[in-house]
């Protein structure tokens, strides 16, 4: 077991390597700091002196070698919009991003294994029915437009809940959370929605395929008959015979909730990593823009991780292996 996480591991830094050279190579191109950050009224002195100090006339490859040495090191230089540390500007909006993906991930994985099974159980009902002409929604609208609809019913119509912002936030664990306070849940409601709907879909989607799958083979049918209740059949043998192929689409889903919620900020301007992202692009703001895309590759890799040990605790088979 040992080996194989090792072995993962090294896996997961040969994959961000790469992913530090894409984001090097990529965000070079994309536009000219320098007549950003003076515009047009700086002299050539002006801008040669601005590229010597961010060590832009330094060769590429020394370039490259000075960012990923200050990027394992947590450093991402510079950012080109405001003079301040980009690790500074992550770590004051990552708390509020974690905090958006980590609701809609419960969202979303809760409420799809428990829908799933439901509707698997009682695939005849009308609830059921309902239930999975409902799913179709969130696989068909897109996010954007899903946070729109609930902003204008619930925001704008109803006046429930605000439509944009964090709200009032308060100290948990260390880290400023929307979590402890009122106003805080209140603002959090929508946008985890939002964010959390289409990989609930998903999840709830798959969940009642491999359930109907799982309820027809023949271990099923001898458990039945031999008097076992149908809770015992459903949770105790079905459900987690189901649970190996759902890891993967739930570590990926929540990857990407994570990750790409950078649409969902911006519909409700939530201070988090994604809508920096957003402000960074306008900007040609190179460091900021790179570390953004290592810190979606660290992301991943830890999921994907953390999925593969939970194949060996679902699945004994992986562990004999």
């Amino acid at each position: 077991m040992i080996a194989y996480i090792i072995r993962r591991v090294l896996q997961g830094v040969l994959v961000l390597a790469v992913v530090g050279f894409v984001a090097f190579a990529m965000f070079r191109f994309m536009g000219n700091p320098i007549e950003n950050m003076l515009g047009q009224e700086a002299t050539r002195l002006d801008r040669a002196a601005l590229a010597e100090r961010l060590g832009l006339n330094d060769p590429v490859p020394i370039q490259y070698l000075k960012f990923i040495g200050n990027a394992a090191q947590g450093e991402f230089g510079v950012s080109y919009r405001n003079g301040l540390p980009v690790s500074e500007m992550i770590v004051q909006r990552l708390p509020a991003t974690l905090e958006l993906a980590f609701v809609s991930a419960v969202i979303a994985v809760v409420f799809g294994i428990v829908l799933g099974v439901f509707v698997a159980i009682r695939r005849n009902g009308i609830v059921a029915n309902i239930v999975m002409s409902a799913t179709l929604v969130g696989v068909s609208l897109p996010t954007f437009l899903i946070g729109v609809l609930l902003i204008w019913i619930f925001a704008v119509e109803l006046g429930w809940l605000p439509s944009f912002g964090r709200g009032e936030t308060g100290t948990l664990f260390g880290w400023q959370s929307s979590l402890v306070t009122v106003s805080g849940l209140k603002s959090l409601v929508l946008p985890a929605i939002t964010l959390g709907l289409y990989q609930m879909t998903l999840v709830m989607r798959l969940v009642r395929s491999e359930m109907l799958e799982v309820l027809r083979t023949d271990y099923i049918r001898f458990a039945r008959a031999r008097g076992l209740p149908d809770k015992t059949v459903h949770f105790k043998h079905a459900l987690k015979n189901t649970l190996v192929p759902v890891i993967t689409i739930i570590g990926l889903q929540v990857g990407q909730i994570a990750a790409f919620a950078i649409v969902t900020e911006t519909v409700f301007q939530w201070p988090g990593v994604g809508l920096l992202f957003i402000n960074s692009i306008q900007f040609v703001d190179i460091p900021v823009m790179a570390a953004y895309l290592l810190l979606v590759g660290v992301l991943f890799v830890s999921i994907n991780l953390v999925v593969d040990l939970l194949y060996a605790v679902v699945d004994p088979r992986l562990r004999l292996q």
